[in-house]
């Protein structure tokens, strides 16, 4: 049975082994490094305003029972609680009252505890959570923001292999730092340091699979993948975080993940083999001029705003849950799971619809239904009513993700050098600012203003923003780019690429890549 196991293992190694440039395991990794990332980016959500809501309010209680109970003066009587027979007692400091005698319970000592199922109100305390929670969210996606603009440069000198190893490293420390911190500090630190290993994650994965993907609609269909993975983790993490914290507790759900991870961080290890470092062949347009071009700049603002409208949500929706529904604890969660599943059916549908329907066309859509979805969130009285918006947000969020991700490597493409670390960082800083200012904003406009109008708000830009897609609908090649794309003899890789009314294609003079 011993030489069975070793064979069949050999076996597995080998075929490992063999598919190592296969591009379905690539795409496999990538899928499993942004399902996980982004499992630790929503597991929180329905967690930590919870968590900090109850640290904050036993300080303050406990402050309050230190105020209302001050050290009586010598000589003056004092009661005493027995634990043994539950009775009160008076004692005091004269020899004729040394001994301690019966007396009838005070009214004060023996008034119930605060109802631990009653709804919190709507105090300044529970308001205050607004902008705690929503800083701490946004840290993430803030270090993340700082951190993209160094490693797409960095993945054109040293490759994609070395960064998406750093990342899992990084998200690993985070993740244990998730499950034992117990301040506010500390977790705000395991936040914003998870913002790097996303970084690494996001822009290595993302440039890798338009490297191996060069046709323009394949390389559609394996981003919609890769952010399947994105949407399971999305989809899995609020339910997945509450309920664990519900019946388990804060630590578990995040060892559970770390425990994902190290096996994600294995099958980088042996496939990707990171220590090699495998730069591109040509230098890559600078990430300055990239934010220059006006059409990767419209792409750009599609993914951060209707990223927005759901990071403004993350933060503020359970707390005003808390306020007006009365929920459970896993009902905070389980509250954005219909935007999750309606994300994961988009991108998945739009992957390939929208090559055919137009991305531009997916994306104007996408952007209206999410500003149309928000609006209607606040008309929710209780958790069932917040169904219908929540899943047409995801829905809208999918469509839109599937669309300008892949349009973001078909522009570098079509106008500059087909190098995709920069690119796909300006994608990612797009994303992370919607994630950045969603959370920190919308906490202090929820506190200020009220979360009706926070959604009002966010609900109206989308809507606004939503015609600028139309630019995107036959954008223009550069005249140098448009001369290769036209030279049948050149020696490039091919790549196929359709606009309205035109087509290109590149030459056909290289190797093609061994059949999957």
């Amino acid at each position: 049975m011993g030489l069975f196991d070793a064979l069949r293992d050999f076996s597995l190694l080998t075929w490992l082994r063999d598919e190592r440039q296969s591009r379905r395991l690539i795409l496999l990794i990538v899928f499993i490094a942004l399902l996980l990332d982004n499992m630790l980016l929503t597991v929180v959500v329905p967690i930590i305003p919870s968590y900090l809501y109850s640290v904050d309010d036993e300080a303050a209680q406990s402050v309050r029972n230190q105020s209302m109970s001050p050290l009586s003066p010598s000589g003056t009587f004092q009661t005493i609680v027995s634990l043994y027979d539950n009775t009160t007692r008076l004692t005091g400091f004269s020899p004729q009252m040394s001994t301690a005698s019966p007396m009838t319970p005070a009214p004060t000592s023996v008034m119930p505890s605060q109802n631990k199922s009653e709804c919190p109100k709507a105090d300044d305390q529970l308001l205050n959570e607004n902008v705690k929670v929503g800083l701490l969210f946004a840290s993430k996606a803030t270090v993340q923001l700082i951190t993209n603009p160094f490693i797409g440069p960095l993945t054109n000198r040293i490759g994609y292999q070395i960064p998406m190893f750093a990342g899992f490293c990084i998200m690993f420390v985070s993740t244990i730092m998730f499950a034992f911190s117990s301040s506010y500090t500390l977790l705000f630190l395991a936040r914003s340091l998870q913002g790097v290993g996303s970084s690494c994650s996001s822009v290595a994965g993302m440039g890798m699979l338009a490297s191996v993907y060069t046709d323009d609609e394949e390389r559609g269909n394996a981003i919609g993948i890769a952010l399947g993975g994105l949407a399971m983790g999305v989809l899995v993490g609020p339910p997945f975080g509450s309920v664990m914290y519900e019946f388990v507790g804060k630590t578990a759900p995040f060892l559970i993940l770390a425990v994902l991870a190290v096996l994600d961080g294995a099958l980088q290890l042996f496939v990707l083999q990171p220590s090699k470092v495998d730069p591109e062949s040509q230098k890559g347009t600078s990430i300055i001029t990239l934010m220059k071009d006006p059409y990767i700049l419209i792409a750009a603002g599609s993914i951060c705003f209707a990223n927005m409208a759901i990071a403004m949500l993350e933060p503020a929706l359970p707390i005003w849950m808390m306020e007006t529904m009365c929920p459970r604890k896993w009902q905070l969660g389980v509250a954005f799971l219909p935007a999750s599943i309606s994300y994961l059916i988009g991108t998945n549908i739009f992957a390939v619809l929208a090559h055919k329907m137009g991305r531009w066309l997916c994306s104007l859509i996408g952007m209206l239904l999410v500003g149309i979805s928000i609006l209607c969130v606040p008309l929710a009285k209780d958790i069932y009513g917040l169904i219908v918006p929540n899943f047409g947000v995801g829905f809208a969020i999918g469509m839109v993700d599937s669309s300008m991700m892949p349009i973001m490597g078909y522009l570098v493409d079509l106008r500059h050098v087909s190098v995709y670390g920069s690119v796909y960082a300006i994608a990612d800083v797009a994303f992370c600012m919607g994630f950045a200012i969603g959370p920190s904003a919308g906490g202090a406009i929820a506190r200020s203003i009220g979360f009706p109008w926070l959604m009002t708000i966010i609900g109206v830009i989308d809507i606004l923003f939503a015609p600028l897609c139309f630019l995107l609908r036959n954008p223009p090649a550069n005249e140098e780019k448009m001369a290769i794309l036209m030279d049948s003899n050149c020696s490039m890789k091919t790549r196929s690429y359709s606009t309205q009314g035109s087509s290109y294609q590149m030459g056909e003079d290289f190797d093609p890549e061994s059949p999957e």
